[in-house]
């Protein structure tokens, strides 16, 4: 008796937990709109600031938002391609930001900061694809994967190899060259 009381227990909680972890619509929408008020009291905090402070601030405010919403529509509807979405939010996000940052520099300082943004931002969309492959369910998943794998390597090492190639742009004459030519093997460029 102590044992059927037991496993009913046991199969009661894991229906419930199993329903904890999903969505209501109306949890739903009480989130997105948290995410929204959340959202606006975010961006108020920065018009205290001036310049590209400010820049900085509301580019970091939409980006929040726009993760939040992005993780509540994975959460809410818990597929590979809406897990990607929030990585490539992420990703859209810090991106965004970085770029706002850069701003306050000048010259080769910035450029080479653009590059390094747009490198991360590379690298982390490559992730964000190779993740989603990493789901598929289908008999060709491990072609998918070595081709997506390999596409992203070589994304990756062109958006490294462009910052490495920027950074290069401070030197002049032979030191630039080396610089240049070091940055190709480095990272396999012809």
């Amino acid at each position: 008796m102590k044992i059927k009381l037991l496993m009913l227990t046991v199969a009661v909680s894991c229906a419930f937990a199993g329903n904890a972890m999903a969505l209501t619509k109306e949890e739903y929408k009480v989130q997105n709109d948290k995410i929204s008020a959340e959202y606006k009291v975010n961006r108020d905090k920065c018009s205290e600031l001036k310049a590209n402070a400010k820049d900085v601030c509301v580019s970091e405010a939409k980006g929040m938002e726009k993760v939040a919403k992005a993780e509540l529509e994975a959460q809410y509807k818990p597929t590979p391609k809406n897990s990607e979405k929030a990585s490539l939010a992420k990703a859209d996000a810090a991106y965004d930001t970085s770029k706002e940052k850069c701003d306050d520099l000048a010259g080769n300082a910035k450029d080479v900061c653009v590059k390094d943004a747009k490198a991360a931002h590379v690298k982390a969309k490559e992730d964000a694809k190779v993740a989603r492959v990493a789901t598929d369910s289908s008999k060709d998943k491990a072609e998918k994967m070595t081709d997506v794998k390999k596409d992203a390597s070589a994304e990756k090492r062109e958006a490294d190899y462009k910052a490495a190639n920027e950074r290069c742009d401070s030197l002049a004459g032979a030191a630039k060259d080396t610089c240049q030519n070091d940055a190709k093997a480095k990272f396999g460029m012809k």
